[in-house]
Protein backbone atom coordinates (compact mmCIF):
# COMPACT_ATOMS: atom_id res chain seq x y z
CA UNK A 1 0.00 0.00 0.00
CA UNK A 2 1.15 3.56 -0.71
CA UNK A 3 0.47 6.74 1.19
CA UNK A 4 -0.12 9.85 -0.91
CA UNK A 5 0.67 13.35 0.28
CA UNK A 6 -0.10 16.56 -1.62
CA UNK A 7 2.73 19.01 -1.03
CA UNK A 8 2.07 22.73 -1.35
CA UNK A 9 4.56 24.57 -3.50
CA UNK A 10 5.80 28.10 -3.04
CA UNK A 11 6.87 30.43 -5.83
CA UNK A 12 10.12 30.90 -3.90
CA UNK A 13 10.91 27.17 -4.32
CA UNK A 14 12.15 27.89 -7.83
CA UNK A 15 15.71 28.93 -8.50
CA UNK A 16 17.32 31.22 -11.08
CA UNK A 17 16.86 28.52 -13.73
CA UNK A 18 13.05 28.61 -13.35
CA UNK A 19 12.59 25.17 -11.80
CA UNK A 20 12.38 23.82 -8.26
CA UNK A 21 15.83 23.77 -6.72
CA UNK A 22 17.20 20.32 -5.91
CA UNK A 23 17.56 21.19 -2.21
CA UNK A 24 13.84 22.01 -2.00
CA UNK A 25 13.03 18.40 -2.90
CA UNK A 26 14.42 17.36 0.49
CA UNK A 27 11.88 19.64 2.18
CA UNK A 28 9.07 18.14 0.10
CA UNK A 29 10.17 14.62 1.04
CA UNK A 30 10.40 15.62 4.70
CA UNK A 31 6.86 17.02 4.71
CA UNK A 32 5.52 13.82 3.14
CA UNK A 33 7.52 11.59 5.52
CA UNK A 34 6.36 13.53 8.60
CA UNK A 35 2.76 13.23 7.41
CA UNK A 36 3.10 9.48 7.02
CA UNK A 37 5.21 8.54 10.04
CA UNK A 38 4.19 11.13 12.62
CA UNK A 39 0.68 12.27 11.72
CA UNK A 40 -0.74 9.06 10.26
CA UNK A 41 1.31 6.93 12.67
CA UNK A 42 -0.03 8.85 15.67
CA UNK A 43 -3.60 8.55 14.37
CA UNK A 44 -3.10 4.78 14.24
CA UNK A 45 -1.56 4.70 17.72
CA UNK A 46 2.12 4.38 16.74
CA UNK A 47 3.68 7.26 18.64
CA UNK A 48 7.25 5.98 18.96
CA UNK A 49 8.33 6.99 15.46
CA UNK A 50 7.59 10.63 16.28
CA UNK A 51 9.86 10.43 19.33
CA UNK A 52 13.06 9.93 17.38
CA UNK A 53 13.97 8.98 13.84
CA UNK A 54 17.16 10.06 12.09
CA UNK A 55 17.82 10.24 8.37
CA UNK A 56 20.95 8.25 7.61
CA UNK A 57 20.86 8.66 3.81
CA UNK A 58 18.88 10.29 1.00
CA UNK A 59 18.98 9.39 -2.68
CA UNK A 60 17.14 11.39 -5.34
CA UNK A 61 16.89 10.58 -9.02
CA UNK A 62 15.62 13.63 -10.92
CA UNK A 63 13.56 12.66 -13.96
CA UNK A 64 12.13 15.98 -15.24
CA UNK A 65 12.38 19.62 -14.16
CA UNK A 66 9.62 20.64 -11.76
CA UNK A 67 8.15 24.11 -12.08
CA UNK A 68 5.62 25.84 -9.87
CA UNK A 69 2.22 24.12 -9.76
CA UNK A 70 -0.47 26.15 -7.95
CA UNK A 71 -2.19 22.89 -6.88
CA UNK A 72 1.06 21.57 -5.48
CA UNK A 73 2.66 18.26 -6.29
CA UNK A 74 1.78 14.71 -5.24
CA UNK A 75 4.23 12.50 -3.40
CA UNK A 76 3.59 8.77 -3.11
CA UNK A 77 5.41 7.05 -0.24
CA UNK A 78 5.90 3.43 0.68
CA UNK A 79 8.29 1.31 2.70
CA UNK A 80 10.96 -0.36 0.61
CA UNK A 81 12.65 -2.39 3.32
CA UNK A 82 12.56 -2.96 7.08
CA UNK A 83 15.63 -4.18 8.94
CA UNK A 84 16.27 -4.70 12.65
CA UNK A 85 17.44 -1.13 13.30
CA UNK A 86 16.53 0.80 10.14
CA UNK A 87 13.94 1.12 7.41
CA UNK A 88 13.70 2.66 3.99
CA UNK A 89 11.02 5.01 2.70
CA UNK A 90 10.68 5.33 -1.08
CA UNK A 91 9.00 8.22 -2.88
CA UNK A 92 7.70 9.29 -6.27
CA UNK A 93 7.15 13.00 -6.86
CA UNK A 94 4.62 13.57 -9.64
CA UNK A 95 1.58 15.40 -10.92
CA UNK A 96 -1.27 13.77 -12.82
CA UNK A 97 0.85 12.94 -15.86
CA UNK A 98 4.54 13.50 -15.15
CA UNK A 99 7.06 11.80 -12.84
CA UNK A 100 9.54 14.44 -11.64
CA UNK A 101 11.68 12.40 -9.24
CA UNK A 102 12.15 9.10 -7.46
CA UNK A 103 13.80 9.09 -4.06
CA UNK A 104 14.65 6.94 -1.06
CA UNK A 105 15.53 7.72 2.55
CA UNK A 106 17.21 5.35 4.99
CA UNK A 107 15.80 6.04 8.46
CA UNK A 108 17.10 4.92 11.85
CA UNK A 109 14.94 4.87 14.99
CA UNK A 110 16.74 6.86 17.66
CA UNK A 111 16.50 6.97 21.45
CA UNK A 112 16.77 10.67 22.23
CA UNK A 113 17.36 10.15 25.97
CA UNK A 114 20.10 7.56 25.52
CA UNK A 115 21.46 9.43 22.48
CA UNK A 116 21.87 6.31 20.38
CA UNK A 117 20.16 4.34 17.62
CA UNK A 118 17.64 1.72 18.67
CA UNK A 119 15.87 -1.23 17.10
CA UNK A 120 12.54 -1.05 15.28
CA UNK A 121 9.84 -2.07 17.78
CA UNK A 122 7.19 -4.69 16.99
CA UNK A 123 4.53 -1.95 16.97
CA UNK A 124 6.55 0.16 14.51
CA UNK A 125 7.23 -2.87 12.32
CA UNK A 126 3.50 -3.68 12.16
CA UNK A 127 2.74 -0.10 11.08
CA UNK A 128 5.55 -0.02 8.49
CA UNK A 129 4.59 -3.43 7.08
CA UNK A 130 1.22 -1.96 6.02
CA UNK A 131 3.16 0.18 3.55
CA UNK A 132 5.76 -2.40 2.55
CA UNK A 133 5.78 -2.81 -1.20
CA UNK A 134 8.09 -4.29 -3.78
CA UNK A 135 9.35 -1.79 -6.32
Amino acid sequence: MRHQFRCAMRWADMDAYGHVNNVVYLSYLEEARVDMLFTLGAELGVKALSDGVLVARHEIEYKRPLVYHPRGVAIDLWVGEIKAASFEIRYEVHDDNVLFARAASLLVPYDLEAERPRRVTDEERAFLEKYLAAD
